[in-house]
């Protein structure tokens, strides 16, 4: 009954409370208004949400890549032990041996010698323990929490940081410099 192209009483009176009249020159209703606003939540809520699982896998993914580099740097360090060790006793009196009975070295230069090796043998376990265990400084997670203004660095350091993870992936996945494997 209520046609737009008819010009009648209730046309002209506004009094027409059909949904055809109810968007013309007004703006939207405070129905619309609210259905935006509540679908706009519902959308914030679902982004907040999906924010929050990836944000968890994330932490669980670093988690595990922090449980493995913990097991590698353990792992070098019983190396660096071993070879501290083993290595003082073994090295020593063969190399001891050699060096005196065959050319001929003082004791005090046979025995500097062989405690030489082993201190550079400990210092390569120590180094590559000091480098597993950068991985369990939970770096990405830190970086994501920082973008979202939860962390304590500022853009400096977390460039620095962003460097150094850089080139720990590179490393890690023997990409340095270019270099194949």
């Amino acid at each position: 009954m209520s046609d737009p192209s008819r010009s009648g009483p209730h046309s002209a009176s506004g009094g027409d409370d059909s949904p055809d009249s109810a968007g013309q020159g007004r703006g939207p209703s405070i129905e619309d208004s609210y259905r935006e606003i509540r679908d706009a939540g519902r959308e914030g809520l679902s982004a907040a949400i999906d924010t929050g699982r990836a944000l968890r896998g994330l932490l669980i993914a670093d988690f595990a890549l922090a449980r493995s580099a913990l097991g590698r740097a353990l792992l070098w360090v019983s190396v660096a032990i071993v070879f501290g060790a083993s290595s003082w006793l073994l090295l020593m009196a063969a190399l001891i041996a050699l060096l005196q009975g065959v050319l001929g070295w003082s004791w005090l230069a046979s025995m500097l010698a062989a405690s030489g090796l082993s201190l550079v043998v400990t210092a390569v376990g120590v180094w590559q323990a000091l480098h597993y265990f950068e991985f369990t400084r939970l770096h990405a997670t830190r970086r994501q929490l920082r973008r979202l203004g939860m962390g304590d660095l500022d853009d400096e350091e977390l460039q620095a940081h962003l460097a150094a993870d850089a080139g720990h992936a590179a490393r890690y996945h023997g990409k340095d410099d270019g270099k194949a494997p």
